[in-house]
C-alpha cells in the first residue's frame, strides 16, 4: 500500500475458513468453491474492483475451520470531496436515470450522483427503464444505461429510448471496455462511454461533458 491515511472497514465471519489454495485465488473471476449452478465466482472479483478503482486495497486472512476476516483500505478523504458539483442552482438540477440491473451499482450510483448533486431515478432493467422514461421523459436529462443486462440489452433499450425521444443524451456503462458491443451502440449515436466500476471523479466529468455544464 502507499504511504498515507487509510480509513480500514473489517468484516468477519465463523464460518468454515478457506485453505490457502482457496485463498490464493479468491479475488480471481469466475473461480468459486461452490457446485455447478450455484455461483459465478464474480462477487470478491467485483468487491476487489471497486476498492482499486478508489484507490483502496483489501486483505483476507483465513483458515479452515476457523472462519475469515476481509479489511478494506481506504485512502481518507479528509475534506477534499472526491466529485465537482454541477454549478447550478436548486431550480436547475438536472435528472439523471440509472439503468442497472446490480443492485450494488444502483446503491453505488445513486449515491455518487447524489453527492454530485443529481436528482436520480433508478430503473433495475430495461423495461423499467422504459415505463420510467416514457413518463417522466420530459424531466430525465440525461440516462446511464448499463450495456449487459437480463432480457432486453443496453443496445435494444438504447434503441427504444432513442425512438422515445430522438435527442435523448445517453451514457453507457459496462464492467467490459469499450471494444466490441459497446462501440456499435456508440456509433449509433450513444453519447459516451463510462467502464464500471468508476471513480466518482470520472462519472462527474463524464456526465459534465455530455450535459455541458
Amino acid at each position: 500500500p502507499k504511504r498515507g491515511d487509510y480509513v480500514a472497514v473489517s468484516v468477519r465471519d465463523t464460518g468454515v475458513g478457506m485453505d490457502r489454495q482457496t485463498l490464493d485465488r479468491v479475488f480471481e473471476p469466475f473461480f468459486t468453491t461452490k457446485g455447478p449452478g450455484r455461483g459465478t465466482g464474480l462477487g470478491l472479483a467485483s468487491v476487489y474492483g471497486i476498492v482499486k478503482s478508489h484507490g483502496g486495497y483489501i486483505d483476507v486472512t483465513s483458515e479452515k475451520g476457523a472462519g475469515a476476516t476481509f479489511t478494506i483500505y481506504f485512502p481518507a478523504a479528509g475534506a477534499k470531496d472526491p466529485g465537482e458539483r454541477p454549478d447550478c442552482s436548486p431550480g436547475d438540477i438536472h435528472t439523471i436515470l440509472l439503468v442497472d440491473d446490480e443492485a450494488v451499482i444502483q446503491e453505488i450510483g445513486e449515491e455518487m450522483l447524489k453527492r454530485l448533486g443529481y436528482k436520480v431515478l433508478v430503473a433495475e432493467d430495461g423495461e423499467e427503464a422504459l415505463v420510467l422514461y416514457r413518463d417522466k421523459r420530459h424531466e430525465v436529462d440525461l440516462v446511464i444505461l448499463d450495456m449487459i443486462m437480463p432480457g432486453m440489452g443496453g443496445g435494444d433499450v438504447y434503441d427504444r429510448l432513442k425512438a422515445i425521444n430522438p435527442d435523448i443524451r445517453v451514457l453507457l456503462s459496462s464492467g467490459y471496455n469499450i471494444d466490441g458491443e459497446a462501440s456499435v451502440i456508440l456509433e449509433r449515436g450513444c453519447d459516451g462511454f463510462i467502464q464500471k466500476p468508476f471513480k466518482i471523479s470520472d462519472l462527474a466529468q463524464k456526465v459534465k461533458e455530455i450535459l455541458r455544464i
